[in-house]
Parts: structure tokens; C-alpha cells; sequence
């Protein structure tokens, strides 16, 4: 499936900024399944630019604006090929406690870090005991996620505007609302606390959903899903319990890290400005063949 992505982010402040300086994960991560066609990112007004990576592997933009400004918009632009591969049946994988030990294992580095709590996702026994109803002794991994992902998804109401990306996963645990990085946090939560690696991958999900099917939750702005480790020889499968989806053809990564801070689509420093008013757009159509 190609997509054609538009993200629009825009700031619009009280009093003139005099300086600035901020980290944008706004370029889809480069993937062995997913093809970036094309990709642009624009400014205004113009700024210093420098690209890297982060600790996790991300692209990210440095953006400075070093001339005094009232506003900044920031748009990334660009034409993406997605093709998730199918996750195995959920029979063929392995227990869920093997894959907790297995996670303690030299050759499951990349996954060891994602098993400890983080900022955002943090231990909560409320969360644990949930997610623990969804693995009985034995259970294969990956029945034990989608049977969580789909109670998340019947449990929790999707509420914008109740909660924010700080609020705490006991709180969405015990109002039991929120939107996709809450949903997200708590699945990460209950997962880390039985020994299974889970990450937090940020990204958007397809604005209009196939014929005949009911609309995306979260879509028409970022978006965010989890990724869960299914052992070493497996690797990793997204889940989106916001929309009780496994990822395949309709989401596109930006990236990933233990939480929504590390994989923020923008954030930074700011000298001057005083309050304050943010709008963001986001559109993310297939292009037609």
C-alpha cells in the first residue's frame, strides 16, 4: 500500500520568540518491509538543520532558528510504500514465560531494555494484574497480546481532551479512558510487569479506513500502537489497541523508544514567547494506482 503523509505543526506564541531550538521525529524509520518514495521537511521561517539518529535508531531533525519569530510552522511531507509482514499464528509461538526468560538471554539485547519500567510507562501492579488475566500459565505469546489488545480496546473509552501525554498509567488505569498513547502506556505497563519486552512506536494511522469499515481512532493526528517481542526467533509484532488491530498495511512508523518521550513527534526549547497556541494536522491517504 502507498501513502501519501502530511504532517502540519504549528506554533503560534504571545510574544516574539528570540531563539529556538527543536528535535523533530518527523521522518518514517527506514524498515525492510516500508519504502520512503519521497520525503521533505519544510520551516518556516527557515532554520539551521542537522539530521541524525537517537539512541533507538530514529531519524531525527535538529532545528534551529536563531532570528526572532511570532510563530513556526513545521511540515513533513512525504510518499511512503507499507507492507507489515503477517504475524505468525498465535499457536506456533512460543509461551509467554519462555519468552519472559528468554528475554534475560545475551542474545535478546535488543529487546532487553524495553522490559524495565520507563518515565511514562511506569510499573503499576493495577496494570500487571490486568494484563495478567490475559496469560494463563502456558499461553503463547502472541494469543496472550491479542486477547489484551482487544480487552483494552472494549475496556477503555477513547476520550480526547481528558488526558495528556504526561498523565500517569494509574490514572488512565482507574478512569479507564484516554486516548492512543494512554492505551499504549498501559499495555506497555502490564507487559513489563510480567517480564515481556514491549516499546511504544510512534506513528500515524491511515485517515480513512478500507470500504466498509469503521473509522481509525487517532486518526488525523499522530498516532501510537506497541510493539511486543514474540522471543528471538520471532522478533517483534505492532498491536494497536486504540483500534484492536494488528499492524499490517494501514499504519506507518516513525519510530519507537520505551515511551512517548523518547519518540515525540516535536519538542523543545524556546527563548521568550509566553503563552502559547498549537495546531496540528495530519493527513494520511493511499495513493491512488
Amino acid at each position: 500500500m502507498r501513502y501519501r503523509l502530511r504532517h502540519a505543526t504549528n506554533y503560534v506564541y504571545e510574544s516574539p520568540v528570540e531563539n529556538a531550538a527543536h528535535l523533530a521525529h518527523l521522518h518514517p524509520r527506514v524498515l525492510p518491509h516500508r519504502a520512503v518514495a519521497a520525503e521533505r521537511l519544510l520551516t518556516s521561517p527557515l532554520g539551521r538543520r542537522r539530521a541524525g539518529r537517537d539512541h533507538f535508531g530514529n531519524r531525527v531533525n535538529w532545528v534551529f532558528l536563531e532570528a526572532e519569530h511570532a510563530s513556526v510552522e513545521i511540515v513533513a511531507e512525504a510518499v511512503i510504500d507499507v507492507a507489515f509482514p503477517a504475524a505468525p499464528p498465535a499457536d506456533a509461538t512460543p509461551s509467554w514465560e519462555a519468552v519472559a526468560v528468554g528475554a534475560l538471554a545475551p542474545n535478546a539485547w535488543e529487546a532487553a531494555e524495553f522490559r524495565f519500567d520507563s518515565p511514562l510507562a511506569t510499573a503499576d501492579p493495577d496494570a500487571t494484574a490486568y494484563a495478567r488475566a490475559s496469560f494463563p500459565a502456558g499461553t503463547p505469546v502472541l494469543a496472550g497480546l491479542l486477547d489484551l489488545n482487544a480487552r483494552i480496546n472494549a475496556d477503555f473509552a477513547y476520550r480526547p481532551g481528558m488526558t495528556s501525554v504526561s498523565t500517569p498509567v494509574e490514572e488512565v488505569m482507574c478512569r479507564r479512558l484516554g486516548v492512543c498513547q494512554d492505551f499504549a502506556h498501559v499495555m506497555i505497563s502490564g507487559l513489563r510487569g510480567l517480564g515481556l519486552p514491549a516499546r511504544y512506536v510512534s506513528g500515524y494511522v491511515r485517515t480513512r479506513p478500507p470500504p466498509g469499515q469503521p473509522r481509525r481512532q487517532g486518526a488525523d493526528q499522530s498516532h501510537a500502537w506497541v510493539g511486543c517481542w514474540l522471543g528471538s526467533a520471532l522478533g517483534w509484532v505492532d498491536l494497536d489497541p486504540t483500534n484492536a488491530l494488528t499492524v499490517t498495511d494501514e499504519h506507518v512508523v516513525l519510530g519507537w523508544g520505551r515511551d512517548f518521550a523518547d519518540v515525540s513527534p516535536l519538542r523543545g526549547v524556546i527563548l521568550g514567547g509566553g503563552a502559547q497556541t498549537l495546531t496540528v494536522s495530519v493527513d494520511l491517504e493511499p495513493v491512488e494506482a
